[in-house]
């Protein structure tokens, strides 16, 4: 058994081929937590402590240089002890022995950047990055608090389709109010370089402190 950095993720091999097990963690889903802000009767802004502890805890990995890859609301976990990040399965950064690395070919559509899921289409894989994953937190945070997608399509469109939509943009009106709504804007940004890192976020969240 070996482990890789970061999150304490350990891996081998077994007769079926590869394994690895990640730590766990008790707590309420980002999407979950934030299940009161989607109800019609609903009226209160989300905590911004709850939205900086995400940012928090992706800027910690970034930290190290990872990319995480496949962040959405289900892997933001808020407990007690803090907010984890959880499934680091697809992250990209550090040395990865060959039978451990696989083509990255994108993560849960719904929260891909446009630079991920245009580089999916056109040669079926693509590269993690910092950028992609500040505009994946922005996406989970966007449908924690309405309930919508970042991008509009259809229920049953296809991942093609889906992907389509999102390569070509634009994103839905961001109807979050105060500063949450403004940083999220600001995450999915459309060109990578103008998206603020993941520091930056954590920054305008906390205040500037």
């Amino acid at each position: 058994m070996q482990q890789l950095s970061p999150g304490g993720v350990s891996y081998g091999e077994w007769e079926h081929g590869t394994w690895n097990v990640q730590p766990w963690h008790q707590g309420d889903s980002l999407y979950d937590l934030w299940h009161p802000h989607r109800a019609e009767e609903g009226s209160s802004e989300p905590d911004l402590g709850e939205a900086f502890s995400c940012a928090e805890a992706v800027a910690a990995l970034h930290t190290t240089g990872w990319a995480h890859g496949d962040i959405q609301p289900a892997h933001l976990i808020i407990g007690e002890k803090g907010t984890a990040l959880i499934d680091l399965a697809l992250a990209h950064g550090g040395d990865i022995p060959t039978a451990y690395d696989f083509r990255y070919r994108g993560c849960l559509v719904h929260y891909e950047s446009p630079e991920i899921s245009r580089s999916v289409l056109d040669d079926g894989t693509a590269t993690p990055t910092m950028e992609a994953d500040v505009y994946a937190l922005g996406a989970s945070l966007f449908i924690s608090a309405t309930g919508l997608r970042h991008v509009a399509y259809p229920d049953d469109a296809s991942r093609k389709d889906q992907r389509q939509a999102i390569a070509d943009g634009p994103h839905r009106p961001v109807n979050v109010p105060g500063v949450l709504g403004k940083v999220i804007e600001a995450m999915l940004s459309h060109d990578p370089a103008d998206r603020p890192t993941s520091h930056e976020v954590c920054r305008e969240l906390s205040g500037g402190r």
